[in-house]
């Protein structure tokens, strides 16, 4: 019934969403050349043999599944599809468009686009990682007798109650999975209660994902740029935080005239805005400039408002708060940071991130800051202390070092799904 109604509603829209998708593009938040993907059109051949459609909604969803890609099986095609720019990018640095995993990006769920893509590609089977709960393409594979797998799955309390209002209508979505793996006990009993069937408990993919990758003449360069100054970052930061990064840069100026306050936006095109913005001197990374000068009275701001380069700055950084914490909720992944040895701070607002936080937070790691007094304080400490700075990233890189065999878990899931399509065909 969802999907019918829903699939109603986007139909009509259609027309309005292509019209959205080129604004989209036109303030870089789409790829022009690649928008016809969106409505699920693709002139590239389907490979041959067994394929599996995975799908990540975004940059923290598909860095989860790069240990899993790994350890497929070689003969298994992968088709990994995602919804954002950033995650595009990245997946650009690491895959070819052809090779044996491949990326395009995932159609919006209009029935007739979602069917142009499956009507092309012909998946064997089908993966979506995290939350990704979409009525038109479950219910087209779920008829098209595709088995579909959530995997390293999660139902916060909030989509929990979101979801439970409309049970009955929804109840066949989640029923409609062939497996699901998920993240937490407490995950598993709110799936179970919509629908789907018993979970495999296998723990968070975050936990084991590689470090952030870096270039590395990039990084020789920016140490080179900034060798001896205080240094700290501001990473994935949502309208309002690069104002209270501000105003910790203006609380630590006295004691820290030098200081370089590093800023990387979530979104890269808000950089001229943020640069606008700033107490001055400040330059932009996306416009190719350096870091301000240093010097007695050389503190400054670097908005770094570039794709793919968080590993580099997490690198440089004496420590970090990661954003979406403070001003707006959900959080970022505090993981990130300390898998390199970055001591994190996080506002309360993390509720995305809860268990990664307390995880930190218990083994001395990560810091809870309220306000930008706060987070003055614990940049402070990081910068004056060298050994507890190193401690603390120590503790992190401990903390998040994670379970090794999850990705195999998680690989043997999906390899398993590929396999049941000529079992549920011929039966």
């Amino acid at each position: 019934m969802i999907a019918a109604i829903e699939g109603f509603a986007t139909t009509l829209a259609a027309p309005a969403l292509r019209v959205w998708l080129r604004r989209r593009a036109g303030l870089g938040k789409e790829v022009a050349a690649r928008l016809a993907e969106r409505w699920g059109e693709d002139a590239s051949p389907r490979p041959r043999g067994p394929l599996l459609w995975l799908h990540a909604a975004s940059v923290g969803e598909a860095s989860s599944m790069r240990r899993v890609l790994m350890l497929l099986p070689p003969q298994l095609r992968v088709l990994f599809t995602t919804g954002t720019v950033t995650s595009a990018a990245m997946l650009a640095k690491e895959l070819s468009r052809d090779g044996p995993v491949f990326h395009r990006f995932v159609p919006l769920d209009v029935p007739a686009w979602v069917a142009r893509f499956l009507d092309h590609w012909q998946p064997d089977a089908a993966c979506f990682v995290e939350s990704e709960i979409w009525p038109s393409m479950l219910d087209q594979l779920h008829r098209r007798n595709v088995p579909v797998g959530l995997v390293n799955a999660r139902l916060s309390a909030r989509s929990f109650a979101r979801w439970r209002l409309a049970k009955p209508l929804v109840h066949p979505l989640f029923a409609s999975f062939a497996a699901v793996q998920a993240q937490s006990s407490d995950d598993a009993a709110r799936l179970v209660a919509m629908g789907a069937p018993a979970p495999r408990l296998v723990g968070n993919l975050k936990l084991a994902a590689f470090p952030l990758p870096v270039d590395a003449m990039a990084l020789a360069r920016l140490r080179r740029q900034i060798e001896g100054r205080p240094c700290w970052l501001a990473a994935s930061t949502h309208p309002g935080e690069e104002a209270i990064a501000a105003a910790v840069h203006g609380h630590l100026r006295a004691e820290f005239p030098d200081l370089l306050t590093i800023i990387v936006p979530r979104h890269p095109e808000r950089g001229p805005a943020i640069v606008a913005g700033l107490p001055q001197p400040a330059t932009r990374r996306g416009a190719e400039e350096a870091p301000p000068a240093g010097g007695p009275n050389g503190g400054g701001f670097y908005v770094a408002d570039t794709l793919g380069e968080l590993g580099l700055f997490y690198r440089v950084a004496a420590c970090a708060f990661v954003g979406k914490s403070l001003t707006v909720g959900g959080g970022q992944n505090p993981l990130e940071p300390a898998r390199l040895g970055c001591p994190v701070a996080m506002g309360p607002m993390a509720a995305n991130f809860a268990d990664a936080v307390a995880m930190l937070r218990d083994a001395g790691a990560l810091a809870q800051v309220a306000d930008a007094a706060a987070l003055a304080e614990f940049v402070a400490a990081m910068l004056r202390d060298p050994a507890r700075r190193r401690a603390m990233g120590e503790a992190g890189q401990a903390a998040a070092a994670g379970e090794d065999e999850l990705p195999g878990r998680v690989a043997a899931l999906m390899a398993e799904l590929a396999g049941q399509r000529g079992q549920h065909a011929g039966a």
